[in-house]
């Protein structure tokens, strides 16, 4: 009886360390998981709890060496107690029930004790408590965080003699330590992230473009998102005031630049609204655009387009003139264009726009002014040109002399057709698959 009770304190003991090693596991994983912005949220509804956790995940690192400093300890209690505990109050037992030979008892006790200890502590200390703390990790932090405070509190010298011998040992092969909740994420890594949240059904597809979109949005400069000056619509000073009018009158803008003999000379932007109401009040005789002018901002074209929005938002402009490196006009910004960056096609109520992008039923058309870094996106290919930024640029840079209706370029299994030209701008194109009997044939060439 008297041996029978130090066993079964043992016994006790071993389930005591193995929901010890549980509690600092869950812990760990809670305090990692738990969202700090819930937390001091349940601070602000004065939650206790929330104060306690709130303060000990704000010492993160600290803590976590607290964590792991407990699961060390627990584990080697666990060792230490455990396998003389369960070989003597059950295994031995058991084999000399079975009149097992004397040789075996000693070789079997500590092989089945030993595999006892480590399902219990695999199972009840490491799997069952980290899945807890990862499925309720706001709960588990509140409830965990005050006792591991208490101790944290109690082991804080033998902690800092750890840390501090660890960042030493470090420091002395060279490596600086790095603070352990302070793994960031690149680009790349949030994009997978946003990805896999979208497969699993957390986001939709239009979060994840708009995610998209701004990541692609830092990137972008002037020129990949400007109307081109073929395209660009403008007043001009030695234009009569009713062709000037005709041309507002047709397009149907609301701004147009304000150009001197030709697009290189722009001096300012025209309100439509403001011809109309000068119209309206004072008639068509003896007005001048020049009396309706508004300052006009200059952008050079390699400059990001998130910079382009700041200064459109302190000039407080809703268009910008780009400018090329030679000082000629490249194109113009509106607000409008950065904006599509990132939420896409915006319709206009008045003007019916085509697509960028149609999918039809044998084919994909594009305008000729869609990106080729969005072309490869949608196609996977690898199309890389760093003289030229949209697919129908590409497109002429591969073709030789003015392009023409039904020209093809083909390209790694895909063929490019110019389905639109206006002048000699390539307007539309028509993507189409190879069949698979071209495939291996055709290996990026031309054909007339």
């Amino acid at each position: 009886m008297e041996d029978g009770i130090p066993i079964l304190l043992n016994l006790l003991l071993v389930m005591f360390l193995v929901l010890l090693n549980g509690f600092f596991v869950a812990s760990e994983f809670a305090l990692v998981k738990v969202r700090g912005s819930r937390i001091a949220q349940l601070v602000n509804e004065g939650n206790a709890r929330a104060k306690i956790a709130q303060h000990v995940t704000s010492r993160l690192d600290a803590y976590l060496s607290a964590c792991q400093l407990g699961i060390t300890l627990a584990s080697l209690g666990l060792g230490w107690v455990g396998e003389p505990a369960i070989s003597k109050l059950i295994v031995q037992p058991l084999l000399a029930y079975l009149n097992a030979p004397e040789y075996l008892v000693t070789p079997v006790s500590f092989g089945v004790a030993f595999g006892t200890i480590t399902i219990l502590h695999i199972v009840l200390g490491e799997l069952a408590p980290k899945t807890i703390a990862i499925v309720k990790a706001e709960q588990t932090a509140l409830w965990l965080s005050g006792p591991l405070m208490l101790f944290y509190r109690l082991t804080y010298p033998a902690i800092w003699l750890l840390n501090g011998t660890s960042i030493l040992l470090l420091r002395s092969i060279g490596i600086q330590p790095a603070s352990e909740h302070e793994a960031s994420h690149s680009e790349e890594e949030i994009r997978i992230l946003m990805k896999e949240s979208q497969k699993s059904g957390h986001i939709d597809q239009d979060e994840l473009m708009l995610v998209e979109n701004i990541f692609n949005f830092s990137e972008r400069v002037a020129r990949e998102v400007m109307i081109p000056r073929t395209m660009v619509e403008c007043l001009y000073t030695d234009s009569s005031f009713d062709e000037n009018l005709d041309i507002v009158i047709q397009s149907k803008h609301s701004r147009y630049p304000l150009a001197q003999e030709d697009k290189d000379r722009i001096i300012g932007i025209i309100h439509s609204m403001d011809i109309y109401n000068a119209v309206l009040q004072n008639g068509k005789d003896n007005l001048q655009l020049e009396s309706m002018i508004r300052p006009v901002i200059h952008i050079p074209e390699a400059m990001e387009i998130s910079q382009v929005l700041r200064v459109m938002q302190k000039e407080k402009v809703q268009i910008v003139v780009v400018v090329d490196e030679y000082g000629g006009t490249a194109g113009i910004i509106t607000m409008e264009d950065i904006m599509e960056e990132i939420v896409g096609d915006i319709q206009d109520e008045i003007k019916v726009e085509r697509a960028q992008v149609e999918v039809l039923e044998d084919k994909t058309s594009v305008d000729g002014r869609l990106l080729i870094e969005k072309v490869n996106e949608m196609l996977g290919l690898d199309i890389s040109d760093e003289e030229v930024d949209t697919i129908g640029g590409w497109i002429y840079s591969q073709i030789n002399g003015q392009p023409q209706i039904g020209q093809t370029v083909i390209f790694q299994d895909v063929k490019f057709q110019i389905a639109e030209v206006e002048h000699f701008r390539i307007h539309r194109v028509d993507i189409y698959a190879l069949p698979l009997s071209e495939r291996f044939t055709a290996n990026e060439e031309i054909i007339a």
